[in-house]
């Protein structure tokens, strides 16, 4: 073995361990792996950054510009509001109607943006229908990864897995090539989980109390200004209050009027109440300090948060967003949002004290206080192109715009027509139509910069020269002799059902760009130490990749709903494991019977 091999092993496995603990975000582990592999010598400069040239990258990218002008013309959302209707009478009924159009609509629109709209709609038909979200939102997830596997463009997964194809001088993989494998997977999925997964899902009600469900109340409390207080005269965010004790001020009552979140440069007079929001332990050491400021004990768990002029929301952090990685101070939260954060909850917890200090992650649920009529503007935020987050308490809908919505499907329709056909370069068209939604004004300029999920692109650059640099050592011959010499003699099944394993368990554990990134290069050699067709191992690279159901982790639609939903770490693992298993088994038999293999 060369050194440039053990090289990439243990970058492969530093990847590995980093992808799992989150320690950093994955798209600056992908650029990191790029830039140890050139300055190791393992690849060249410019092979480490072929991969944002690479046909898949630019394809992913402009498939997001596409989704995102979809989104923009509100078909989405009214299709959505449609199935309360449905729900009212029938839940299963309604649970399986839902599955199928998301996995529908996925197929062809990158699923993140499908996730994120029907999320609070989905909320809001589990509360009109008397249901429990957490039994609607994993299965709104899983129908969206189910679909997408459904077609090349239907997840950036599959494009990736063609890409690294025909760099390495393979066919292209056509539109539909793993159409009807798929199609077959969809089935059992959609058929697993109305019989047997809703079942396993925990029925957990939504609390609408929100001050109730993040146990903010014994949080708030009154401070009044007395004399010789060192607040009275500055402003809100040059007084002691907030840079010494880190308070945020919700409202001021001054005499008869009150200020409901008044803005940073609000100045402060002598008998001002101020409604804050603090730590008990920094509200015990502002008794103990200070004798010109009162507090009033008696306030402390006894307000209800919101008064005339305000509300709460529940910000869920998007997997695509600006937010991610990121604390509230670096993103200046309170004069960005117009909103107080109230609480943090990181999946199972719930974050009250130093909320600014908090590092946020997709999927984390943010409890703010907005001004009521500021939420209007969150909702157009929320709306955007890229959006950082979706509200959970609110209902928007976008007005649907039919013209727009008619150019945009029908180009995406000729789209997939045309590279279907062979036509036309499923990259040339995804970049043709992104031009012409820009010549109709249906998109501009800048909504195209800030459609792209530049986290993926950067991901997918990063993982494309992990993938050549497996490929150029001769690791990826290596594994497939090895996969080959111990599996081979029960069959080419057993071949395919093992590389499906190793797949699926790294996507758990990593993402499913890398996985497959990973993965890719391993099935093309696999296929040539075997003499046959590489086709059916690479489709097995991108169903195993995809197909991620076990953790909230392996595939960010996962992630999104894992908040929301109110679930726990192993809820996942009750539905999903019997699922992934369900798969694999299917996708070992299947896939060599479609291709001739037995």
């Amino acid at each position: 073995m060369t050194i440039a091999a053990i090289i990439t092993i243990c970058v492969i496995v530093l990847a590995i361990i980093l992808f799992a603990t989150e320690a950093l975000p994955i798209d600056l582990v992908a650029i990191s792996i790029m830039i140890i592999l050139v300055l190791t010598g393992v690849i060249t400069p410019e092979e480490g950054v072929e991969g944002f040239s690479n046909k898949a990258t630019i394809t992913v990218a402009f498939m997001f510009v596409l989704s995102a002008a979809l989104l923009k013309t509100g078909a989405l959302q009214v299709l959505a509001h449609k199935l309360s209707h449905i729900f009212r009478y029938k839940f299963n009924a309604g649970i399986l109607m839902m599955m199928l159009m998301i996995a529908v609509i996925s197929a062809f629109v990158n699923n993140t943006p499908v996730v994120a709209v029907f999320i609070p709609v989905v909320i809001q038909i589990a509360h009109a229908s008397g249901q429990s979200p957490s039994k609607m939102l994993i299965p709104l997830s899983f129908a969206s990864i189910f679909g997408g596997m459904c077609t090349l463009i239907g997840t950036s997964t599959n494009i990736l897995v063609s890409g690294i194809a025909e760099k390495e001088g393979e066919s292209a993989i056509g539109m539909f090539e793993m159409t009807p494998i798929a199609g077959i997977l969809l089935v059992v999925g959609l058929v697993y989980m109305s019989v047997l997964g809703i079942r396993l899902l925990p029925k957990r009600r939504e609390n609408n109390d929100l001050k109730s469900k993040f146990n903010v109340n014994s949080y708030i409390t009154e401070v009044e200004l007395l004399e010789n207080s060192t607040s009275i005269g500055k402003k809100i965010m040059d007084s002691e209050l907030v840079n010494e004790f880190n308070m945020d001020v919700i409202e001021v009552k001054r005499s008869e009027t009150l200020f409901t979140m008044p803005p940073g440069d609000f100045e402060l007079q002598l008998g001002d109440i101020l409604k804050v929001r603090c730590d008990v332990e920094k509200i015990k050491s502002l008794k103990g300090k200070t004798k010109s400021l009162s507090v009033s004990p008696l306030k402390i768990g006894d307000d209800d948060l919101t008064g005339r002029n305000s509300a709460l929301v529940e910000m869920v952090i998007t997997s695509s967003s600006e937010i991610h990685g990121k604390t509230l101070k670096e993103l200046d939260f309170r004069r960005r949002y117009r909103a107080i954060p109230l609480a943090i909850k990181h999946r199972e917890n719930i974050k009250q004290e130093q909320l600014y200090d908090v590092k946020l992650s997709a999927g984390d649920v943010v409890l703010a206080e907005v001004k009521s009529h500021y939420v209007k503007e969150l909702n157009k935020i929320e709306s955007g192109q890229n959006a950082p987050f979706v509200l959970l308490s609110e209902n928007h809908i976008t007005d649907f715009d039919k013209t727009k919505f008619g150019v945009v499907i029908s180009l995406i329709a000729l789209m997939i027509v045309f590279a279907s056909i062979g036509f036309l370069d499923i990259m040339v068209g995804a970049i043709s139509a992104v031009i012409i939604l820009v010549l109709a004004k249906i998109l501009n300029m800048k909504e195209i910069y800030e459609a792209i999920n530049w986290k993926i692109i950067f991901l997918l650059a990063g993982a494309l020269s992990l993938g050549l640099a497996i490929n150029k050592t001769g690791l990826d011959v290596m594994i497939a002799k090895n996969l080959v010499e111990y599996l081979s003699p029960y069959g080419v099944v057993a071949v395919i059902s093992g590389l499906y394993f190793t797949t699926s368990i790294l996507t758990e554990i990593m993402s499913n760009n890398a996985s497959a990134a990973l993965m890719a290069p391993i099935a093309i050699a696999t296929g040539h130490v075997l003499g046959i067709d590489v086709m059916p191992f690479l489709i097995t690279v991108m169903m195993a990749a995809s197909a991620t159901f076990m953790t909230p982790i392996g595939y960010q639609t996962n992630t999104m709903v894992y908040s929301a939903g109110q679930y726990k770490f192993s809820d996942f693992m009750k539905v999903g494991v019997a699922l992934n298993l369900l798969f694999w088994l299917i996708a070992s038999l299947v896939i060599p019977w479609y291709y001739g293999l037995f």
